[in-house]
């Protein structure tokens, strides 16, 4: 953090700005974001005006804090993409790929300076064949990233002739009018204002208004115009600027409040007599310039011909052929809107709390069931209102839990967002053309799952573009559309969510993986099923591309999916058809921390059954349960036999009324397959507070979790799929 201190410090402005950092960080990173999502969704050919001004204003957004908080690189970058979706959203120039792959490169850039100040170290992040593209771009030009060449080992790269920059260390150093310029007419774009600021109890806090114009590159020139001497607690200055009103006020404002100022056109005179104090320097003929620091013929040196238009120095070029803001004077309006909505409409808080929270919110639970199990032998005539109090506690304790379980579920929008831009730059590596489809962004899952399934969706993503989608001419001769189509999709499902990645590209070749397999020593006979088959590409080290990249074909990837998925509870199945594309479907819980469950009894031990795996129940009847095979036994139930797993045999449960029977089958799905439970009793439903075994104790086969019921007793929480894949076996 000493980092940011250094930089970003305004002592002028009379109090620590420092406490605001980790707001400024998360807003800026918010808005980033949300810039790189709009270029990615713009409609090259019909661009629509409000997601340009959206676009601009994030920009605007992000500069406006980091000139605030006197992170000179940031604001200068953000200040030129500024200019650029400026001329777009004004429709001076037509948007085309170029510009967004520079604002998206930009947008990176952003995001390592942010990085960078907010204490992750590294070196200065260099932005110069950057800001040389995107003036380049401002200026109608398509000069490529690659083409910008340093004039002197020092400097960053000057602009084209035609756009006529300053010299590189005018970018971050004071910004003072060279006399050639203030001999020039002002460029297209440029405007000159009267700034009137006070009356101040300390007129020395108008200084920083000045260093604004030093820490923001291309912002524009500001000049004393009463020589720096207040009269009467008030000062004036002379700008020359390209911004808005609005913009400039809004700038000016973190360091003087806004009532104490007033901008107006400069009029045709200072008000000065002619070689008085503080008055501005005559001007002088440009041909008595010295010069810009750059060889004759030098590549951006300044032309004769160009003399007319020479800007204010330290006045972008990129700016100079702006027209005034005041074309378009409702977007500082929606900004102002919008930023109200967000202040309005979210609190951060930190995850450490939430957890605390849904902690505590679970301990109320466990008491609640307590409460609840000892208030079952009250007599209701004598205690009604105790009764009808510890009923109330109940409904008023769930609703409490779902509500607090709410603030945990993230909407999947935030696991997709980020593969857009992958897919994108993954696409153009390959060669490829893909689309990107998403559907069900809206469903939520915990965000404690967000974070582990984040990692396999992109493999799943990567995979099916570079496996799966053919290359353009190989889709055509077969008669598809040469654009790729990836769909992720999200979905409830019971209580579960599904998320589905599917595209529309080779598929899965049967014989290819039956080969593969035999050749990693892999038992796979002709006579496996298709999903079998399809299986095979879990095994660790199992690998159809032809050839190892840098973005697969080393065998590693799948296998790990699996592995991270099952340990989530969660399972994953795919599907195929060779020529037309595949699906893979990942099912997870839709919490770790609270599940509504099924409690069963197995003689004097208490198990729990997750309540989404749970199909139904029935009592066994004499002869329905059949033994196969000397030992397996099975249960037909519509015509369907499924394996019969016994509880008291699994867990090895001590028995002491040695003539009773279990007598109950618990029917429960997981992983494509079904099995019948074999237990005493169905002790009831309710919702339990999930606790990690393999933390507090080990890990248990056939156990994923165990809970406190409402006696104090700990029962398990049975592994589902474990049980399955037992029965398989």
């Amino acid at each position: 953090m000493g980092e940011m201190t250094q930089e970003g410090g305004n002592a002028s402005a009379g109090f620590d700005l420092s406490q605001f950092y980790q707001v400024f960080f998360e807003e800026a990173g918010e808005n980033l974001d949300s810039m790189e999502q709009m270029l990615l969704q713009i409609d090259l050919e019909q661009a629509d005006d409000e997601e340009l001004n959206a676009v601009f204003r994030c920009a605007h957004s992000v500069k406006g804090g980091a000139a605030t908080f006197g992170f000179a690189d940031v604001a200068e970058l953000t200040h030129q993409m500024e200019t650029l979706l400026d001329k777009l959203r004004r429709h001076e120039l037509a948007p085309n790929a170029q510009m967004v792959d520079v604002l998206l490169a930009a947008g990176d850039a952003l995001r390592a300076q942010l990085a960078r100040h907010q204490g992750a170290g590294g070196d200065p992040v260099d932005t110069t064949d950057l800001l040389f593209s995107i003036r380049a771009l401002v200026e109608g030009g398509s000069v490529p990233v690659a083409a910008a060449a340093p004039v002197a080992a020092p400097a960053p790269a000057p602009a084209p002739a035609a756009v006529a920059a300053p010299a590189p260390e005018n970018l971050i150093d004071d910004l003072q009018p060279a006399p050639a310029a203030q001999a020039a007419p002002l460029a297209p774009g440029l405007r000159q204002l009267e700034l009137t600021v006070g009356p101040l109890p300390q007129p020395e806090q108008a200084d920083s208004l000045a260093d604004l114009f030093k820490e923001i590159a291309d912002l524009g020139v500001i000049e004393p115009l009463d020589a720096g001497r207040a009269a009467d607690g008030m000062r004036r200055f002379k700008i020359t600027t390209s911004s808005s009103d609005n913009d400039l006020l809004d700038l000016f404002s973190f360091h003087v409040a806004r009532e104490h100022m007033k901008l107006q056109p400069l009029g045709p005179g200072f008000g000065f007599h002619e070689g008085s104090p503080g008055a501005p320097e005559p001007a002088k003929p440009s041909a008595a310039d010295p010069g810009y620091g750059f060889f004759d013929d030098a590549p951006g040196a300044p032309g004769q011909a160009a003399a007319a238009a020479t800007p204010v120095a330290g006045v972008p070029a990129a700016a100079e052929v702006a027209k005034p803001v005041a074309a378009a004077p409702r977007a500082p309006k929606a900004e102002a809107k919008q930023g109200a909505g967000l202040d309005s409409a979210t609190l951060r808080v930190s995850v450490e709390k939430v957890d605390q929270l849904i902690n505590l919110v679970g301990e109320l639970v466990i008491t609640q069931a307590m409460l609840a199990q000892n208030s079952k032998n009250l007599d209701t005539g004598i205690a009604q209102q105790l009764v009808s109090g510890l009923a109330d506690l109940e409904r008023n304790t769930r609703d409490l839990q779902e509500a607090v379980m709410s603030i945990r579920m993230i909407p999947m929008s935030m696991v997709f967002n980020r593969f857009p831009r992958m897919l994108r730059d993954l696409a153009a590596k390959l060669g490829k053309k893909v689309e990107l489809v998403t559907q069900g962004e809206a469903t939520e899952l915990d965000k404690g799952l967000v974070e582990k399934i984040t990692d396999p969706l992109t493999h799943l993503v990567r995979n099916s573009c570079d496996h799966g989608i053919e290359m353009p001419a190989d889709r055509l001769a077969k008669g598809k559309s040469e654009n790729g189509t990836i769909t992720l999709v999200a979905s409830h499902q019971g209580g579960s969510i599904v998320i589905e990645v599917r595209d529309d590209g080779r598929g899965l070749s049967r014989e290819k993986l039956l080969k593969k397999a035999r050749e990693k020593g892999i038992d796979a006979p002709d006579s496996l099923t298709d999903a079998e088959v399809w299986n095979l590409i879990f095994a660790p080290g199992f690998s159809t591309a032809e050839q190892v990249t840098d973005v697969s074909g080393r065998g590693v990837g799948m296998d790990v999916v699996k592995k991270n998925i099952t340990s989530l509870g969660g399972s994953v199945e795919i599907d195929s058809a060779e020529g037309y594309g595949m699906s893979v479907r990942v099912r997870l819980p839709l919490t770790l921390a609270i599940m509504d469950g099924m409690s069963v009894g197995v003689g004097e031990e208490c198990y729990i059954l997750p309540l989404s795996s749970v199909v139904e129940s029935f009592q066994v009847q004499p002869g329905m349960v059949k033994t196969i095979g000397g030992s397996g036994r099975v249960v037909e139930v519509r015509d369907e036999y499924m394996p019969v797993i016994d509880l008291e045999e699994v867990f090895q449960v001590p028995r002491f009324d040695f003539e009773h029977a279990s007598n109950i089958l618990v029917v429960i799905e997981a992983e494509g397959g079904r099995v019948a439970v074999l237990v005493d009793e169905l002790l009831g439903q309710q919702q339990v507070v999930v606790k990690n075994l393999e933390a507090n104790y080990r890990r248990v086969n056939d156990v994923s979790g165990a809970t406190i019921m409402g006696d104090g007793r700990v029962a398990l929480i049975l592994d589902v799929g474990s049980l399955i894949r037992r029965s398989r076996h």
